[in-house]
């Protein structure tokens, strides 16, 4: 399977794709498998894995609550906030601000934020940027709300902050031990582009973690925690992405509850609890104009009806300069479903 770009009628690109989509209809039975393009295809998870990242967080928030009558409890966290723990937000005014508040939550500030200065994503700030001279700093990177959420469990378990981009850090092993549950063991690590771990997957071990955020969220007794990550990420998309990003778009299509998250490079990962599907695509290129043709037709043949059609989407069409059509883009080698 894969993307092909033409120009003038003749092939310019092709981007090879990798997709699983499977179901988890209950806690027992087997993964129902409806996509199986190369899904054993590994590559780095990336951002798409921050749902779980949280979910990590807010385990450690809730064990501390328990054990050691914090202030911090997830019940006291809104679903803004707990958007804003999963997401790659773009800098905006509004991001800025609730990452500065969840700081304040644990006695931080920017300055003990590790993921490093980033320009930020939201067009506006980068003008105010531009104009003040002022430098970007560590909140405008996309990833400040995760490590937000880091330094409140370190704050809430007493853990140090000084290392805890570290793999051995309490912070990172509660990462890891929520992936062995929701994707299996076998996720050997590197470094993210913001500095904590990130996870060599398979597409499949991708997809059925989404299946089971999107089990989650159609039954939250199964668990709580992740069903509000969902749900919070699905209703606060604004907050999750930014203005003219692919995720927000693929968000703004979606018929119900759906959550959508992008990882770097042409990674992108679905929950939609309709079906309790999972669905995760990678693009080997890293292409995301490519990616952006891949999500609708894969998620249209595997969950129809789960996107609203978009006669003008955009990424479909090359133009050139002057704004002229000049080639198309379209995914090649889809097959039916498998169930």
């Amino acid at each position: 399977m894969h993307v092909e770009q033409t120009r003038g009628g003749m092939r310019e690109a092709v981007h090879g794709v990798s997709a699983v989509a499977l179901s988890l209809p209950t806690e027992d039975d087997e993964p129902c498998v409806h996509l199986d393009a190369d899904g054993s295809h590994r590559t780095f998870w990336r951002s798409s894995a921050k749902p779980f990242q949280l979910l990590a967080m807010l385990e450690a928030l809730e064990a501390a609550h328990h054990s050691e009558n914090t202030p911090f409890t997830v019940r006291s966290l809104s679903d803004e906030d707990l958007a804003m723990g999963a997401s790659s937000h773009s800098g905006d005014a509004g991001h800025l601000a609730r990452v500065r508040a969840l700081l304040a939550r644990s006695g931080h500030d920017p300055s003990d934020l590790q993921c490093g200065p980033a320009r930020p994503l939201d067009p506006t700030e980068r003008t105010r940027l531009d104009r003040t001279g002022d430098a970007p700093s560590p909140l405008h990177n996309d990833c400040s709300g995760k490590h937000a959420f880091m330094l409140l469990a370190c704050a809430a378990r007493g853990w140090s902050i000084d290392d805890y981009l570290a793999p051995a850090h309490p912070v990172q092993r509660a990462v890891a031990s929520v992936l062995d549950r929701v994707a299996g063991p076998d996720h050997p690590v590197a470094i993210d582009g913001c500095g904590v771990p990130t996870f060599w997957m398979t597409v499949r071990q991708m997809a059925t973690a989404f299946a089971h955020l999107a089990r989650a969220m159609d039954d939250p007794d199964l668990d709580p925690m992740l069903a509000r990550i969902g749900h919070a990420m699905s209703e606060h998309p604004e907050l999750t992405s930014g203005q003219g990003r692919l995720d927000l778009a693929v968000a703004r299509r979606a018929s119900g509850p759906l959550v959508g998250k992008i990882g770097a490079l042409g990674v992108f990962c679905i929950a939609w609890p309709q079906t309790r599907t999972g669905i995760a695509i990678k693009v080997h290129s890293g292409n995301e104009d490519a990616l952006a043709v891949a999500i609708p037709t894969i998620v249209d043949t595997v969950c129809p009806g789960a996107l609203r059609t978009a006669p003008n989407w955009p990424w479909q069409s090359v133009h050139n300069a002057a704004g002229t059509l000049v080639g198309r883009r379209h995914l090649v080698g889809l097959s039916p479903p498998l169930s």
